[in-house]
């Protein structure tokens, strides 16, 4: 049972109406990324969606958005027969009626801690491997199908791999049918569902020494796609920049460009396309004076883009939110110091920080896109 989209209509229109359509403005961050044909934009979902505040910056800074949860298993699916799309619906109305594009997240988060409870203790019957590609295909149909006129890229699976064995994750899905198997499976349903949307790997595989064995992993995976003929269009790198660890000693990471960029090279050889999909610096190592944080934070992400926009096929870059007040990492491995985080290009009260100049600055520096 799909729940009526009708009787949200009026609630919707609600949402929409005191923001009109803005056109990013040639100084915002969508308008400077436009210049070179980059699509810049960030995620809105949970409390902040419902900031009006917070949806006027977005459709003034964005060319694009994506729903942070809303789309996911753990949101549309209250059980095994049930679709809820009214969350999603409300992003995707409000961001078609300002004029804005929007990704979809995602068609399977292939991880045993972040899908519904239900599905954990779920009986698959007489022939579970036969019900578990029924209900993973039939879930992956419905969405991308529901979205696909005004979705034009899909994170279809998110997070297969574990990070630090390189393994690939096992879910109550994977266990009667494979992991490899439920991979593709995903990406020839959505294919069907979304013939003409982009189709995206994403995961949070980075630059630092310590994500080798991760790194490694996801090009194996993609390789192996790529020969079995699994309809997979790009790379979606997370960006989630910094200590990979709270405790770390070594302020954000060291830096292996030389070994990020051979991957890289191989990712964008397979012809696959390569997209900045939830950037945001956890600041945990860095002092706790702003300005000095604040800078650090700023020139490692101007690095980090300039790096990534010196691939062609980096075409769209997502902030994981625009503004610190509402970012997943302040309540995600908290500052030793009580400190509430910085990891965003605007603060808390919505001010542009050194951050956002340093986008700004490398959209600027980009070659242009074709």
């Amino acid at each position: 049972m799909t729940i009526d989209r009708r009787s949200l209509i009026g609630g919707m229109a609600a949402l929409a109406l005191p923001l009109p359509a803005m056109a990013r403005g040639r100084d915002t961050l969508g308008g400077i990324a436009a210049a070179k044909g980059i699509r810049f934009g960030s995620t809105m979902g949970h409390k902040n969606f419902y900031d009006p505040a917070y949806r006027a910056l977005n459709a003034r800074e964005c060319a694009l958005v994506v729903p942070e949860t809303e789309m996911k298993w753990s949101a549309t699916r209250p059980d095994a027969r049930t679709f809820d799309f009214r969350a999603a619906d409300r992003i995707v109305d409000w961001a078609s009626a300002n004029g804005l594009g929007v990704r979809g997240h995602t068609l399977l988060w292939h991880s045993e801690r972040w899908m519904p409870d239900w599905i954990k203790t779920y009986d698959f019957g007489a022939n579970p491997r036969t019900e578990a590609e029924r209900l993973l295909a039939d879930h992956v149909r419905t969405v991308a199908g529901r979205y696909a006129p005004r979705v034009d890229s899909f994170d279809v699976v998110n997070e297969a791999i574990d990070s630090d064995t390189g393994t690939l994750r096992e879910t109550a899905l994977s266990k009667p049918i494979g992991a490899q198997a439920v991979i593709d499976i995903a990406f020839h349903t959505a294919r069907q569902a979304a013939p003409r949307a982009q189709l995206v790997y994403n995961d949070y595989m980075g630059w630092r020494q310590d994500e080798a064995v991760h790194r490694a992993a996801v090009l194996k995976l993609l390789e192996g796609m790529k020969a079995r003929g699994t309809p997979v269009d790009a790379l979606g790198v997370q960006s989630h920049l910094g200590s990979k660890y709270s405790d770390s000693p070594t302020g954000l990471g060291a830096i292996d460009e030389r070994g990020w960029r051979d991957f890289l090279d191989a990712v964008t050889a397979m012809g696959l396309d390569l997209l900045v999909t939830e950037m945001d610096v956890h600041d945990n190592p860095l002092p706790g004076a702003i300005a000095r944080r604040d800078a650090e934070v700023a020139a490692h992400t101007r690095a980090y883009l300039d790096l990534m926009l010196s691939y062609p096929q980096t075409k769209t870059v997502m902030c994981w939110g625009l503004s610190d007040r509402y970012s997943w990492l302040n309540g995600f491995r908290p500052r030793a110091d009580g400190l509430t985080k910085r990891p965003c290009p605007f603060d808390a009260a919505f001010r542009p920080k050194p951050m956002r100049d340093a986008i700004a600055a490398a959209f600027a520096a980009a070659p242009p896109r074709a």
